[in-house]
């Protein structure tokens, strides 16, 4: 707010000379008074705006990074991907809990529906807010230079989780994230092993529901995978995307089973498409899981997941790790005390879970072994998420 003072110049006065001094006096007064107040008044309606910590943002500027500094609260800018999957929910939740104001943190958190245009403008306006820290976890891989740069420009360290993301390495700081190819090759290596033990000599029809195109979780399940599907002879009947949706899961496969007779294997690329396809398949009277005729494979791992693969509806699950967030607290931490991440690129620790004992270990044609956790009670309760 701005105010203006008018002052009238006094009229020339006969009286007493000190009249006008006291004139004057009282004049300077009033105006170092109202100029006093303006400032408290500006300051005041600065620090109104904004979220609080850990509250859903639009991205617009706020003054939370101002308030963070006031009381030594690391500030953090955290643009997500949305709110498509269970897994994606525990992601959100691994930063709420750890970037919380309690942790001394000033978490301000937007969902980006799946759209990279919002995800952009948010990165943008964190830099902006000249926060402390910016987390990405990037809806496409590509299209960051710009932005990236930017924040480079303003000093502001750049922590990528969970999908990788294509710029020059000097953008960002450290990612932190899972191995998607390898987990594709880990369950193309199971999917051999199973069907060895089975004794299933036949040709064998796959289908696979993939991520969302573009991500580097639909990219590298699929490049992994798909080695096992070329060096086995397997017969990949069909590719789509179900955007790691239960409704798109659910619709991929309605459209699979009108178009192919004979499936013996879904891929789904996670545990939400697994959810949609497994609706289809009832729907149509399919056996499938444990005791069916087709074999349901997944990845991520959650706790809805798992508790399908105790169920037998789904085979294996592959785990896709979400809580990124210890990791990313560690490198803050190190950052924060005047060094740096140990390695540029971290991957989380992650497990891979079968619905029974038919496959209890078997190494990968990348020389990885892999141990099979069999779903039970004790492990769901084990769970973080």
């Amino acid at each position: 707010p701005f105010f203006f003072l008018m002052i009238r110049r006094p009229p020339r006065s006969t009286l007493f000379p000190y009249t006008t001094l006291f004139r004057s006096m009282r004049m300077k007064k009033a105006l170092v008074a109202t100029l006093t107040a303006a400032m408290v008044f500006s300051l005041t309606a600065c620090g109104s705006s904004g979220e609080s910590a850990g509250g859903s943002s639009s991205g617009s500027k706020d003054a939370s990074s101002s308030s963070s500094k006031s009381d030594d609260l690391i500030s953090i800018g955290f643009a997500q991907v949305g709110h498509e999957s269970d897994w994606r929910t525990a992601s959100t939740e691994s930063c709420r809990s750890t970037f919380s104001k309690e942790n001394g943190y000033n978490l301000s958190f937007v969902d980006c529906d799946n759209k990279s245009a919002d995800q952009l403008e948010a990165v943008r306006n964190f830099v902006e807010q000249e926060v402390d820290y910016i987390i990405i976890d990037p809806i496409v891989e590509t299209g960051w230079d710009t932005v990236l740069k930017e924040a480079k420009d303003a000093g502001i360290p750049v922590l990528v989780i969970d999908r990788n993301i294509k710029v020059d390495e000097s953008l960002y700081t450290a990612w932190v994230g899972s191995d998607f190819t390898a987990e594709g090759e880990s369950a193309g290596a199971w999917l051999k092993a199973y069907l060895e033990a089975k004794k299933k000599t036949d040709k064998v029809n796959i289908v696979t529901i993939a991520g969302t195109n573009g991500s580097s979780a639909q990219i590298g399940r699929t490049k992994g995978f798909n080695k096992y599907v070329k060096a086995n002879g397997w017969n990949l009947l069909d590719e789509q995307d179900g955007d790691f949706t239960q409704d798109g899961g659910q619709k991929i496969m309605e459209s699979y089973l009108k178009s192919y007779k004979d499936i013996d294997v879904v891929v789904c690329q996670n545990d939400n498409e697994a959810f949609g396809a497994i609706d289809a398949l009832k729907a149509a009277g399919k056996t499938y899981g444990k005791d069916g005729d087709i074999i349901i494979i997944s990845f991520d791992a959650t706790n809805a997941g798992l508790k399908n693969v105790k169920e037998g509806s789904i085979n294996a699950d592959f785990e896709c790790n979400p809580l990124a967030a210890p990791y990313l607290e560690d490198i803050i931490k190190k950052i924060k005390d005047g060094g740096k991440p140990d390695n540029q690129k971290v991957y989380v620790d992650e497990a891979c879970f079968a619905c029974d004992d038919t496959v209890s270990s078997f190494k990968t044609d990348e020389g990885k072994e892999i141990t099979m956790t069999v779903v039970d009670d004790k492990v769901l309760k084990e769970r973080a998420y």
